[in-house]
């Protein structure tokens, strides 16, 4: 049984990763209003701050990070700063202080999605941020020590979020949260690295 420590535990996907993981290793939670132990991705010295609360893991598995939507029109610059600000810098700063803190041979699964390949209206921050957590993944992997692994997962639309977010990605095809959440199993109990799980 492995110790994993999961930062978004609340969220649809969040919830489904606790599920299949828990199954079979010790789980603990972060986030930031719910959880084992309160964290902000936004904030460096929160996760700072979390880690060494947590103690020794085996993994760090991240599914949490906001992003904005809107039209590239009228978006300013304060607006796309929220993603790069939360979901990219927030894992970014979260892997480079895992590196230090993980048990020998573990393992990172960050979180990107299915906008880093596939680009909507209204979603260029979401472009953006995905595909640079991507990029980041694919050179962190190769000069991660002590035989770290990295990965990210990239889903499409939840089919749980299709009342929410379905307007926004017309004719996606949409994956049930648990199915999702088998790519998070696939990077923490598997052997690879730098790689990027698409679920869709």
């Amino acid at each position: 049984m492995s110790r994993i420590l999961l930062i978004g535990a609340s969220g649809t996907i969040g919830q489904a990763v606790h599920a299949n993981l828990a199954a079979r290793h010790s789980v603990v939670t972060a986030g930031r209003s719910s959880g084992d132990h309160r964290a902000d991705l936004s904030q460096p010295d929160s996760l700072e701050q979390l880690l060494a609360q947590v103690g020794k893991v085996d993994a760090i598995v991240c599914t949490a990070g906001n992003l904005h939507f809107g039209p590239l029109a009228s978006m300013t610059a304060a607006q796309f700063n929220l993603g790069l600000q939360d979901k990219l810098l927030g894992q970014v700063q979260l892997a480079l202080l895992a590196q230090h803190t993980l048990a020998d041979g573990g393992s990172i699964t960050l979180t990107s999605g299915i906008l880093a390949v596939e680009p909507i209206r209204n979603g260029a921050n979401a472009t953006a941020v995905n595909a640079a957590i991507e990029a980041f993944v694919a050179a962190a992997a190769i000069e991660l020590p002590r035989g770290l692994r990295i990965n990210a997962v990239s889903p499409t639309i939840l089919t749980e979020s299709v009342p929410a977010y379905g307007p926004f990605f017309p004719g996606f095809d949409t994956v049930p949260a648990d199915r999702v959440a088998r790519a998070y199993q696939r990077s923490v109990e598997g052997g690879q690295t730098g790689r990027v799980y698409r679920v869709q």
